[in-house]
């Protein structure tokens, strides 16, 4: 099982379609707070359909917390400053993927504890970024095709 974190999600459409995404396919979400949004927000639950009730979330007061309370040797975070292509890395069971929220990112000081563990999704060079959710399906479908959709 993998671990897909938010850190910060501001956008509820976007945290209801990766809490569909978690159900799916069973890994574990976490949510670090603060949110951008009230957990029983109406587009959450809508991107989210009836999916809520099967997929396992945590809510974190903090990164420190979520850090703290998650065995994070293998911690990869997604980023457009990412200086390693996501498909280079060979992933692992229980493998961390830490994503920003969606107008900030993660803060630099997150990046520069991560490291070289900093990946990236190629895009064209006038790109901005992808969406949030689209991120996090394809970051999370390349590392579970990796260990054979176990």
């Amino acid at each position: 099982m993998f671990h897909i974190a938010l850190f910060e999600p501001e956008i509820p459409a976007n945290t209801g379609n990766i809490i569909r995404l978690s159900a799916n396919t069973g890994m574990q979400l976490h949510l670090i707070k603060p949110l951008g949004f009230d957990l029983d927000d109406k587009k959450l639950r809508r991107a989210g359909l009836d999916y809520h009730e099967w997929a396992t979330v945590k809510l974190h007061e903090s990164l420190a917390d979520f850090l703290a309370s998650v065995d994070t040797k293998r911690l990869f975070a997604l980023t457009t400053k990412g200086k390693k292509v996501y498909s280079d890395v060979k992933f692992q069971d229980g493998d961390v993927f830490l994503f920003g929220c969606e107008t900030r990112g993660l803060p630099k000081e997150t990046l520069e504890m991560i490291g070289e563990n900093c990946l990236y999704l190629p895009m064209q060079p006038e790109s901005r970024s992808l969406n949030l959710s689209n991120t996090v399906a394809i970051m999370l479908y390349e590392a579970w095709r990796q260990i054979d959709f176990v």
